[in-house]
Formats: structure tokens, C-alpha cells, sequence
């Protein structure tokens, strides 16, 4: 156990500086200033230059490490209670991404500390943008081979987080990222779990609203890959329609856009389906039709079949990855654009929106893309360094 002397009182140890519990003794012992990093860097080897974002977690600035001049992100945990140490859901995001490297994943490349033993901050791989900025902010929507380029991407990073058992749980255009050269990354692993077959219950007050399964909406706590399909067919409606695709306000009303878009579900396509928690408290209006072609009557066949798949009502049956990457919307006209050739719009790299998306998300997750960690105030100093 450990703690700052600032929070100690009446036991000689001098103010300021960090000490550990013995168990052995019961007293605290002060830490040689040689070892308080441990193996960590020192924050003060990264460069201040720009606030990135600042929301309810915190703040998040771009930054230069001094030692190679590289530009990275450096968001600060934030300890809710720092006499309990990192919360359990800030543990696991680092664990899991400390193991994870792909194209297509933001990368932590480390964890360093400040002066004090609750001054933890995660050094992330810098992206220029943010998907929904981009959507917000752009002068005209993505054509429908850029569309093709994002998901791709996308697809393939789920992929490889799915190969690896790792739900994301989060999946929105807020989480994804894109660097000018047109590489999409998934960010945001403050609500990703490992997994193990068979699945095991999970809490399913998860997932933004917007983009949250049938089954989560219903109660069920089982979860499978197949949440993060049915978030990836929202991502990939929202691109082709040019606003989201189920913008409900609440999760009954949610409910109700998802059965008027597809049709109510049954035990036919879906076993198991009236057994859901939330059915034996209310029952579902009638809607016999998929109005996914209505909605998007421009587009091509392959297209269509790719959006039902991902919005298959059972998760056993809803598209893996694989499938997507190898369905025929990506092989025919207009083909997916090279991501070197994806616009890139320097003007609104500062102008990130918080959408107002109702989110239920779990407590202490370190949620957010380029918009978490508190109490992390802006030097007016120019050169000023980070502490």
C-alpha cells in the first residue's frame, strides 16, 4: 500500500513525498527518490504543445517526447480516490492494450508518472482526428469508396481484437481514429473485456446507445462479438446515410427504432429471443417488415446484404469480421479508395464534438476518445514541460 505524506499525519515522515505501507512493521517508509519511477519514465521527459480535448475524465494534450522528438498523446488516469489506487477497469484497458499491437488498434507505448504516486499517464500513439469530428465538421460526406476504405479498416481491426478474445464493447465513430494518412485505429478500451468460451455473464449496461445491441437492450448478459458487429452495421449505416442510424433517446426508444428499421423479431429467427429479461415486462408493437432498402434505396445488393448480416437479431448468426472483409460490397464499384488518398482536414483537428448520445457506461472506465482524464491544468509557459 502506498500514499503521498501529504496525506499523512502525526508520523515524522516529511511532507510531499511518497512512502509505502510495510505490512511486516505497519509503518510507513519513505521510497529513495532513485526508485519512486520504478521502472517508469518521468512525465517531465514529454513536451507540452497543444490541449487535444477536455471533458468529465479530464484532459488530454498532444505532446513531444524529449528523448526522440516523437508527438504522441499523454492522457492522465484519473484516480477517482487515490488512496485506492488505479480503479480495476483503468487496470484492464492498460492490460489489454500493453498486449495488443495491430495497423488498425491505437497503440500505448508506455506508462509514465509525475511527482506524486496518483500522477499516472498513458503515452498514446498521436492521431490527427477523430471520425466524428470529420462527419461533424466536413464540408461534404465521405464518397461511398471512402466508406468502403473506413470499414475495411475497421473490420480488420475487430478482427484481430475478436482473434485475441477481447470484446471492445464501445464501438462509435467517436472511438475511431484516423491519422492524415488515412489509417482508421480503434480507440477507447475503457469498457473492452477479455472473454472465454463458453461466454460467461457480463453487466450489458454497455455500448453507447446508439449502438447498442437488441440483446443488451433486453437484458441479456451474455455477450459475444456479435455486440460489436451490430456496432459496426450502425458505424456503417451512419457513413452511408450521412447521420446516425438509430438516434434513440432512451433505451425503450431505441428499442422501438431497431423494430421499426428491421421488423420485430421472434423465436423463428431468433431462439431464445422471449426469454429476455426485459420481454416479461413489456411486449414489442408489431412492425413485419425490414425497411433497410426503403432507407437506403441507392444502394447496391451486395451493400444491402452486407447491412443485414450485421443486423441479424440472433448474435450467433450476425457477421464475424471475416465475413464482412469478404463480402462482394467490398469487390465491386466504386472499390475501396487506397487510405493514403482519404481527405485529411487540418482545420477541424481541434474542434472534436461530444455528440449527445446518451451513454450508460461502467464507473471508473476510462471512456472518452481524445476527451478523459482531469485535473491536468495547461502551462502558460510555451516551453513549459508536463508535471
Amino acid at each position: 500500500m502506498s500514499k503521498s505524506h501529504s496525506h499523512i499525519e502525526d508520523d515524522g515522515l516529511s511532507d510531499d513525498k511518497p512512502a509505502f505501507l510495510s505490512f511486516l512493521t505497519g509503518k510507513w517508509m519513505d521510497i529513495p527518490e532513485s526508485k519512486q519511477f520504478g521502472k517508469c519514465r518521468s512525465v517531465h521527459e514529454f513536451q507540452k504543445e497543444t490541449k487535444l480535448g477536455e471533458g468529465t475524465y479530464g484532459v488530454v494534450y498532444k505532446a513531444k517526447d524529449t528523448r526522440n522528438g516523437a508527438t504522441v498523446a499523454l492522457k492522465r488516469v484519473k484516480l477517482h480516490n487515490a488512496k485506492s489506487g488505479i480503479p480495476v477497469s483503468s487496470l484492464r484497458e492498460i492490460n489489454i492494450l500493453l498486449n495488443l499491437r495491430h495497423d488498425n488498434v491505437v497503440q500505448l507505448r508506455e506508462i509514465v508518472v509525475g511527482k506524486s504516486l496518483d500522477r499516472i499517464f498513458l503515452v498514446m500513439e498521436y492521431c490527427e482526428q477523430d471520425l466524428a469530428s470529420l462527419i461533424d465538421n466536413m464540408p461534404a460526406p465521405f464518397s461511398e469508396a471512402q466508406v468502403k476504405c473506413i470499414m475495411q479498416q475497421l473490420f480488420r481491426g475487430i478482427r484481430f481484437l475478436h482473434e485475441n478474445f477481447i470484446i471492445h464493447r464501445d464501438l462509435k465513430v467517436s472511438n475511431l481514429l484516423m491519422t492524415d494518412k488515412g489509417s482508421l485505429k480503434i480507440a477507447d478500451f475503457g469498457l473492452a473485456r477479455k472473454f472465454s468460451l463458453p461466454h460467461t455473464p457480463m453487466t450489458p449496461i454497455v455500448v453507447t446507445l446508439w449502438y447498442r445491441a437488441p440483446e443488451l437492450l433486453l437484458g441479456s448478459k451474455i455477450q459475444t462479438t456479435g455486440i460489436d458487429m451490430w456496432s459496426a452495421g450502425c458505424i456503417l449505416g451512419e457513413l452511408l446515410a450521412h447521420k446516425p442510424l438509430l438516434p434513440g433517446n432512451s433505451e425503450v426508444h431505441q428499442i422501438d427504432l431497431i423494430v421499426e428499421m428491421f421488423g420485430t423479431p421472434n423465436e423463428t429467427i431468433w431462439p431464445g429471443f422471449s426469454d429476455l429479461p426485459a420481454l416479461q415486462n413489456f411486449t414489442l408493437k408489431k412492425q413485419p417488415y425490414n425497411n433497410l432498402r426503403h432507407k437506403f434505396s441507392w444502394l447496391s445488393d451486395a451493400g444491402i446484404r452486407l447491412l443485414n448480416f450485421l443486423f441479424m437479431y440472433d448474435p450467433n448468426k450476425r457477421a464475424t469480421a471475416e465475413d464482412c472483409l469478404d463480402s462482394s460490397y467490398f469487390k465491386e464499384h466504386p472499390l475501396p479508395c487506397d487510405p493514403e488518398l482519404m481527405p485529411s482536414f487540418p482545420q477541424h483537428r481541434l474542434t472534436r464534438q461530444k455528440r449527445s448520445s446518451p451513454i450508460k457506461e461502467e464507473s471508473g472506465a476510462t471512456s472518452g476518445t481524445y476527451q478523459d482524464f482531469s485535473n491536468f491544468e495547461p502551462s502558460s509557459a510555451k516551453k513549459q514541460r508536463l508535471t
